[in-house]
């Protein structure tokens, strides 16, 4: 099933949800499309609307540039979104997309006054943590390497030369834009910040997920499940039924 357009090129919803529910807004992670999102869309379709982001530079949107850094991705996402933010919305990101959902948080803070419902922060540490990273320096051989060590690229694609011309372009694009990507403090955000670990993840360890807490003047909780750092692939029902619980939509 392929996506439909609302209002922009950024936005897909794949299933429709109950029109008097909040939106949930989810951010694909690096490399990512929005169609990663179409199990939890599934998932939810009952209880809440769904929207996932498609990133220029990949799948339909292939001929676009990518956003260079973090506030690049950012200012596009918080323009595309701004419409839904007329009524209840909760993000999602998981991986870099923790991170955008995050600054386009603080963008809605910052210029609307306003906050989302919740942010699920998923297999990504906090903003204010460090690690020196330079995957996005690396020969092709080396992001199929981490794609490998990350598990969430299938074999068919990591053996298809063809498919693999078309995602590393993006992938070293986004690796750069969240590598190099420096929080600026600032006022902390005001809603529920919901950290989603997998327990083996080598991305994200428990302490770093925990930082997440210094980010926000809501209420914090910590979330961990077995696995690695696509662990969602493996707990879509206990996700989708947190993400339930959390907007009081069970």
């Amino acid at each position: 099933m392929t996506g439909t357009t609302l209002d922009d090129a950024w936005i897909r919803r794949y299933h429709s949800g109950p029109g008097d529910r909040p939106t949930l807004v989810c951010f694909p992670h690096a490399g990512g499309a929005a169609s990663y999102f179409f199990p939890l869309s599934g998932a939810l379709k009952s209880s809440l609307q769904v929207v996932a982001l498609q990133y220029p530079g990949r799948q339909d949107r292939r001929h676009q540039p990518c956003p260079s850094t973090i506030a690049e991705f950012a200012e596009g996402a918080y323009a595309a979104l701004k419409p839904l933010m007329s009524g209840p919305v909760a993000f999602f990101g998981h991986s870099m997309g923790a991170v955008i959902a995050f600054e386009v948080a603080d963008r809605m803070r910052e210029r609307l006054g306003a906050a989302p419902s919740a942010l699920f922060a998923s297999g990504r540490r906090a903003p204010s943590t460090t690690r020196d990273e330079n995957v996005r320096l690396r020969g092709d051989d080396g992001l199929i390497a981490e794609l490998r060590r990350l598990s969430g690229t299938g074999d068919e694609i990591l053996e298809d030369e063809e498919l693999l011309r078309l995602i590393l372009p993006p992938l070293r694009s986004d690796y750069a834009a969240i590598e190099t990507y420096r929080y600026r403090p600032g006022p902390k955000l005001g809603c529920p910040v919901l950290a989603l670990i997998g327990d083996e993840d080598p991305r994200c360890d428990l302490d770093e997920a925990r930082a997440w807490a210094d980010h926000t003047t809501g209420p914090f909780s910590l979330h961990t499940f077995s696995g690695g750092h696509f662990y969602l692939t493996d707990h879509l029902g206990s996700v989708a039924d947190l993400v339930s619980r959390q907007l009081g939509t069970p």
